[in-house]
Order: structure tokens, then C-alpha cells, then sequence
């Protein structure tokens, strides 16, 4: 699953980095269509569950995402259990959703389409 957005860098963010507008989420939303707009402690975040037949390759599949987080240098929360990995991702120094956020949402479920499941 290839989209605008897996083809696109993160960019390093800071305090003054701009937060998505809600155009841009009208716009990047239909790009990774199975994930929720979540609030968490009032601020939003992108998150999905991913299943697997294996606790072996829930693994695996953190691992990829680990690695394209750190090559991103963007960082998501992920929680394994058993056979199910829940990805959250925001901009922790904006406490709001960033297009980088968008790019990882989209490059995780790319991840996700890769592995033989």
C-alpha cells in the first residue's frame, strides 16, 4: 500500500512546529483510512490496532516499525499483546498531531501490508 505520504521524510520538529490544520487531515485522513483520531490527555493522536496470527510476528512487526521510527527520527507508542500491536503516534513537542505523524501512520500500515501475515 503506496501513498502520497510513504513516500514522504519527517521532518525534525520543535515547539513552534506547526500543527496539522484541519484541511490537511480532510486531506491526509483518506491516505490511512483504518486509523482513529484519538484524544489522550487532550491531545490528539492517530491510532490502530494491528492483529497477527503469531506472537512471533506481532514482533517482527514492531521491530519494522522501531526501525523505520528511528530512521525517521519520530517515535510512536507501541503496546504488544499477545498477538496484537497498538501503534499511537503524535508530536510530543508540539502535544499535537504533525504531518510526520501522517508519513508514520502511512509507512506503518505499509509495514504492515509487507509482512506475510
Amino acid at each position: 500500500m503506496s501513498t502520497q505520504l510513504t513516500g514522504e521524510r519527517c521532518v525534525a520538529c520543535r515547539k513552534d512546529s506547526p500543527r496539522v490544520t484541519d484541511a490537511e487531515i480532510e486531506q491526509f485522513k483518506p491516505q490511512i483510512p483504518d486509523w482513529e483520531m484519538n484524544e489522550v490527555e487532550g491531545e490528539p493522536r492517530l491510532e490502530r490496532s494491528f492483529r497477527f496470527k503469531t506472537y512471533p510476528a506481532a514482533l517482527a512487526f514492531t521491530q519494522r516499525v522501531g526501525e523505520t521510527a528511528e530512521e525517521e527520527g519520530h517515535h510512536p507508542v507501541m503496546v504488544v499483546e499477545a498477538r496484537r500491536v497498538r501503534v499511537s503516534w503524535w508530536t510530543h513537542a508540539i502535544g499535537w498531531l504533525h504531518r510526520n505523524d501522517f508519513i508514520m501512520a502511512a509507512k506503518t500500515d505499509q509495514i504492515f501490508a509487507s509482512l506475510a501475515n
